[in-house]
């Protein structure tokens, strides 16, 4: 997810693997051809450092046939501003399936150059299919590009039939649509382009920081190629199950609202909500039923929003919920968005991320990644079950987490397994996870944990949200994440934070 309203998007899902007719090679070496030089040239991001530069890097559309048809990936990096402490070259890695890293490099470009004191090139790249690389398209209609339907809310009562169309119908235009571009969108392949990056920049070894599903991402290419990793940080990281991948860490997320609610119920029912309007009960214990009456509510009678032809309905309270968890920033939106919607003379302003829907291209590689990493299950009583089971143990998420998403009518099979993480490689991994993640939740985590063994050491910081290094503000969590980094120290066993 976790971003254009891209944080929704970014941390919603995540996955990936080839399809048909583009085999791929599951072994280690990405392509015969060497790799091509790169190109630079000032890509200034709002906000961002003035020295950040672009450049375009060709890839095989298709690695077994690395002289055929070419993709052409963003790639951009911000040298070191201190050519004589530069140790090597630190890769971002963005979550999603979706996130830019060209725009996380402008992001946190500066902090992290801060933090570094010059050790590193910093450099990151816009996977296939997003922002400025190669993208494709399913041409699906502006309704099944909703977030609330993309990721598949059940109806009212949990019924899913609606799901179950929309489902099908997204994943047939995708076949129609989306051709060999589309389904080259994998997990595989990202690595593998992360690997020919590192080769055009000239390097032996990257160092790297992966965020959300950029940590399995980097698990992978640790995998895959350990031979080329340096210092690898995985910061909120997912349970790396390969029979299940991006179906697992949905289905983690409602046990993960349920975990972190109770901040945002803190924080609305403290008294220093009532000067800002904002305060929604007197205990904390009561901002649950609350919330759970008035989503309740608006599944029978949804109510108009200031966006025309687009009302708040109890899915779309409950998606806000989900964004919201993501950051102790976005309380107060969500606080207001729920008074508003309480209140029968007031109209609620949906957020942006709900307002508007998905960009076509964005929710290709959505779907793309997810599905063509592993195959779903197709039974659909078999997803009715699941979401009933899940509607009565998870309220806040309503069976969203456990419901069919378009991977369960999609046209190709994955053509290669997901990679199954191990303990075999280089001890060189610094995980760091909070505790109360809405999205990648430390019991997740700590199942990649114990999948890298003693590869990795964990770093748990008590705090809620998605994201932990220069993200909550946690100085323990950072400082031991960028003594890694810059030191090579790390903690001699797993710690925790409190701070």
């Amino acid at each position: 997810m976790p971003t254009y309203a891209r944080r929704a998007l970014l941390l919603a899902l995540s996955t990936t693997v080839v399809a048909s007719t583009l085999t791929a090679t599951a072994t280690a070496s990405t392509a015969t051809t060497p790799a091509p030089g790169l190109t630079w040239r000032s890509c200034v991001q709002p906000g961002g450092p003035a020295e950040q530069e672009c450049a375009e890097l060709p890839v095989p559309l298709d690695y077994r046939d690395p002289d055929g048809p070419r993709l052409t990936l963003a790639v951009s990096r911000l040298r070191s501003e201190r050519p004589e402490a530069r140790r090597g070259t630190l890769l971002l890695i963005p979550g999603g399936p979706g996130g830019s890293g060209v725009q996380r490099l402008g992001q946190k470009g500066v902090a992290l150059r801060k933090e570094m004191a010059g050790a590193y090139d910093i450099v990151s790249l816009d996977p296939r299919g997003v922002g400025g690389s190669t993208r494709a398209s399913c041409g699906l209609s502006e309704d099944d590009r909703h977030l609330v339907n993309l990721r598949s809310w059940p109806g009212p009562n949990g019924e899913i039939a609606e799901n179950v169309a929309r489902s099908r119908r997204i994943a047939d235009a995708c076949d129609r649509q989306g051709g060999a571009v589309l389904r080259s969108f994998t997990t595989a392949n990202e690595v593998r382009d992360i690997d020919r990056f590192r080769q055009a920049l000239g390097e032996e070894k990257l160092s790297a920081w992966g965020i959300s599903y950029g940590t399995y991402v980097g698990a992978v290419y640790a995998q895959k190629y350990p031979q080329h990793t340096d210092r690898w940080v995985l910061d909120s990281s997912g349970d790396p199950d390969p029979a299940r991948v991006a179906r697992g860490w949905q289905a983690n997320m409602a046990a993960a609202a349920d975990d972190r609610f109770p901040d945002f119920a803190a924080w609305a029912a403290d008294p220093a909500r009532e000067s800002e309007g904002l305060r929604l009960g007197e205990r904390p214990e009561d901002i649950r039923p609350l919330f759970l009456a008035l989503a309740s509510g608006l599944d029978r009678r949804p109510k108009e929003s200031t966006t025309p032809g687009v009302p708040l309905t109890g899915s779309r309270l409950r998606q806000a919920l989900q964004n919201a968890l993501y950051s102790d920033a976005s309380f107060p939106q969500l606080a207001r968005l729920i008074r508003t919607a309480r209140n029968p003379a007031e109209t609620p302003a949906l957020p942006a991320d709900l307002a508007q829907p998905v960009p076509d291209q964005d929710a290709a590689v959505i779907a793309g990644v997810i599905c063509n990493d592993v195959r779903w299950p197709a039974s659909i009583p078999a997803f009715e079950r699941a979401v009933a089971a899940d509607r009565v143990r998870h309220p806040l998420t309503a069976g969203m987490p456990a419901n069919i998403f378009p991977c369960a009518f999609w046209k190709d099979a994955p053509v290669e397994k997901p990679t199954r993480i191990t303990a075999e490689g280089p001890s060189n991994i610094l995980m760091i996870q909070n505790l109360r993640d809405p999205s990648t939740p430390y019991f997740g985590a700590q199942k990649m944990r114990q999948a890298l063994g003693g590869r990795a050491r964990l770093v748990a910081t008590g705090h809620g949200g998605h994201g932990a290094y220069l993200a909550n503000g946690n100085a323990c969590g950072d400082r031991t994440v960028t003594d890694f980094l810059t030191t090579g120290h790390r903690p001699k066993q797993d710690t925790y934070c409190a701070d």
